[in-house]
């Protein structure tokens, strides 16, 4: 027998803190040696592109494979989403398929949790902090929700171009976190917070790094590929710079490869992995003054805790449906 969920369900039993502390315990087991993480593969069928993204953590005993598709056709040909996702988790001990659940609402979630878990070792620890955000779509939703998680926030303000996602934004997020929420008129607005996230579609910068304010702590996740960024040159340059990866920043993230090219960095300027400063190998912040940066790519290991949780969860509360397979 096999547990289906679906998005309803994962929605019902998945919380940010909850999820934070299980990426953070995944994170842990990649820096000690006790995950096993392959490259992502990826197929190209025609008009589009298959990833399968497999992982296991040994001392969480989570062990899945996601699967994700990104059709591009899709809405205007069938009227389903572009990209989908799919999380098969295992048991470690049999290899038996116990859970298919939908891979859209966990994604999300645990990259919020990424980037909370990152603001809990790199951002200052002053109460009373400001969020900025830069986008207003669901993972822009999830960074918000997760530093509020992370750290004490006062106040929280975001900026996207389209000023109808921002309303829709602060609605939603104001009422979710009870916070307040306000819609930046520029770019330079969220600059003057404590905690930046960035979660856009944009293949350019989209904004100054000379103006990024000492003591600033950024979660970079939007652009994840070799030629696109978020950030500039610049920002990177002043930051210690922390990612999920080496190996993937170095592959994929256009934030570190595009700087690297430029000669404006080297290898040595990647400080750490997460996974390092969270079990004490690295330090994550050793001064209030430094610009702290942390650049996600999105790992298998975050889907197999996260897929392990919620079926935890889904089973002690009885959600889903079981099917014989």
């Amino acid at each position: 027998m096999a547990l289906l969920l679906t998005r309803e369900d994962v929605i019902s039993v998945l919380d940010m803190a909850a999820c934070m502390d299980v990426v953070e315990q995944a994170f842990a087991e990649l820096a000690h040696g006790t995950a096993v993480l392959p490259l992502r593969i990826n197929i190209t069928p025609p008009d589009g592109l298959a990833l399968y993204m497999p992982a296991y953590l040994k001392e969480m005993g989570a062990l899945a494979c996601k699967v994700v598709t990104v059709y591009k056709k899709n809405p205007d040909k069938f009227g389903i989403p572009t990209t989908i996702g799919k999380v098969l988790l295992q048991n470690p001990e049999t290899g038996e398929v116990i859970c298919v659940m939908d891979g859209g609402y966990l994604t999300a979630v645990r990259t919020g949790a990424a980037s909370g878990v990152a603001t809990k070792f790199m951002a200052r620890k002053d109460d009373g902090m400001t969020a900025g955000i830069f986008g207003a779509g669901v993972q822009a939703k999830m960074q918000l929700w997760a530093v509020t998680v992370a750290r004490k926030i006062s106040k929280a303000v975001v900026y996207d171009v389209s000023g109808e996602a921002a309303d829709k934004f602060i609605a939603e997020m104001g009422k979710k976190l009870g916070l307040e929420v306000a819609k930046a008129a520029s770019p330079d607005e969220v600059l003057a917070t404590d905690v930046i996230c960035t979660a856009t579609s944009s293949p350019t910068p989209i904004f100054d790094g000379k103006k990024v304010k000492e003591g600033t702590h950024i979660n970079g996740i939007g652009s994840h590929t070799p030629k696109a960024r978020e950030l500039d040159t610049e920002i990177i340059a002043r930051s210690r710079l922390v990612g999920d990866s080496r190996e993937a920043c170095f592959k994929e993230a256009g934030d570190i490869m595009i700087p690297l090219a430029e000669g404006a960095i080297d290898e040595d300027h990647f400080y750490a992995e997460l996974g390092e400063v969270i079990v004490g190998e690295k330090i994550g912040r050793e001064t209030d003054v430094e610009i702290t940066l942390f650049k996600s790519n999105g790992l298998a290991i975050q889907d197999a805790a996260t897929a392990k949780l919620v079926y935890d969860k889904a089973v002690a509360s009885a959600t889903g449906t079981e099917v014989e397979i």
